[in-house]
């Protein structure tokens, strides 16, 4: 019963902020010029934050350019304590739209390049470049504005060596969660 509630509601918001009912023949045609927004991270089990810029469309609006940069923070033990210590990363990618599904969902698939500026507190190193790979659903309210969320992998390799163990950070799971707001083109 919960379950149902719980399905019908957030059916009803999609439909609602649409402001097109659920059941309309036409699909909703997202903005396709410059995009911009903010994000939430989980690198591994590192937390953060950050802005998003998204290029105009190209290839007949199947793909773009995005560039992300995050403030991060890796919780470590220094001197006894558990502190959390900030880094952050900058990433590059191609993203290729995989269509909509029904009028306000669409899907995508995005990889890049990502650099990586550890603290001192826990790495010697002063960067590291690396590659990742996500995949992601836009959520359309409305044309300009959109909710996303993206799940991947990041092969950065990158230990805290300053900490007993090398403990991995900025590696492997990627979450992300945000919004973005698209320019017309």
């Amino acid at each position: 019963m919960k379950t149902t509630l719980i399905l019908l509601l957030i059916g009803l918001f999609f439909g609602l902020s649409a402001s097109v009912p659920l059941w309309a023949q036409e699909q909703l045609k997202p903005n396709s010029g410059l995009g911009f927004g903010f994000q939430v991270n989980q690198f591994q089990n590192d937390f953060g934050f950050g802005l998003n810029l998204t290029s105009p469309e190209i290839l007949n609006g199947n793909a773009a350019f995005r560039l992300k940069a995050n403030q991060v923070y890796y919780e470590h033990l220094l001197d006894g304590k558990y502190v959390w210590s900030g880094y952050q990363n900058v990433s590059l990618g191609f993203v290729g739209f995989g269509g909509m599904v029904g009028q306000s969902i669409r899907l995508y698939g995005e990889g890049g390049l990502v650099g990586i500026i550890p603290s001192d507190r826990f790495s010697s190193e002063s960067f590291r470049l690396s590659a990742y790979g996500t995949f992601g659903f836009e959520f359309f309210p409305t044309p300009a504005f959109n909710y996303f969320l993206e799940l991947g992998v990041m092969t950065s390799q990158a230990r805290a060596d300053k900490i007993v163990g090398s403990p991995f950070y900025s590696n492997g799971f990627v979450a992300s969660v945000g919004f973005r707001m698209n320019l017309k083109k």
